[in-house]
């Protein structure tokens, strides 16, 4: 299993230094970086466009991904231009993870309708897939449910957010993804609470990869444990 970092901090706190940030975390032996697009929380998040460009420019050899880009907050058009924007920098190192997104909040900032956001993500979807043709970066769904088996049939993988569901409920999601023929799995935002005791956080993604996720992408913040020793956990 492949072990990645999330770029972004998920809570209040000072903004992260991108390029040192992503630097130290490809330093450390992370194989991919990955930052979510939030808007209405409370605290700020920064662009995932610009994140991932700006870790682009600062490492070499690294996936790039976006873990998710909530497509029903976006016109198709607007989202596929600033997606091979962001190829024209990152090139083959990015992967797409999209979502109909799954906070009323960020919706609301944006006078969207929360409701509708399903049916907006099919509709959106097939349009993005055409506006982007075929040197489109590999598409992976960011959701839940129904959805799991969709990401097996329609999309290149599922990324399933350890933010706020548990390891059992997300391991037997990974169940049914397999069940349905899903390609890759990537379990990601694993919190990692603390820096005096990472054996928890060593355990769980044994877990993970014992169930057989292709790649697992833990949530450090800085000031908290060393990027170093959290990549020591698992092996690679």
């Amino acid at each position: 299993m492949r072990l990645g970092a999330t770029l972004a901090r998920l809570s209040p706190g000072p903004p992260i230094a991108v390029a040192e940030w992503a630097k130290r975390l490809a330093g450390a032996g992370f194989e991919s970086l990955w930052t979510p697009q939030i808007l209405g929380r409370g605290f700020f998040v920064p662009d995932p466009f610009v994140t991932l460009a700006v870790a682009a420019t600062a490492t070499e050899g690294v996936e790039l991904g976006t873990a998710t880009v909530q497509v029903p907050l976006h016109h198709p058009a607007d989202l596929a231009h600033r997606v091979r924007s962001l190829m024209s920098v990152c090139g083959d190192r990015l992967t797409l993870g999209v979502s109909p997104g799954s906070t009323d909040l960020d919706y609301a900032l944006l006078g969207r309708d929360y409701t509708s956001r399903f049916r907006t993500f099919r509709e959106n979807v097939p349009r993005l897939r055409a506006l982007l043709g075929d040197e489109r970066p590999p598409l992976l769904l960011g959701s839940w449910r129904a959805n799991v088996e969709r990401a097996a049939q329609e999309f290149d993988g599922w990324l399933a957010s350890a933010y706020r569901r548990t390891a059992d409920e997300i391991i037997a999601a990974h169940d049914r993804f397999r069940a349905a023929g899903g390609g890759r799995a990537i379990v990601c935002a694993i919190p990692v609470p603390g820096k005096d005791d990472l054996g928890p956080t060593g355990e769980v993604l044994q877990r993970y990869a014992e169930a057989g996720f292709d790649d697992a992408v833990v949530l450090i913040v800085p000031g908290g444990p060393d990027p170093a020793q959290v990549r020591a956990l698992l092996p690679s």
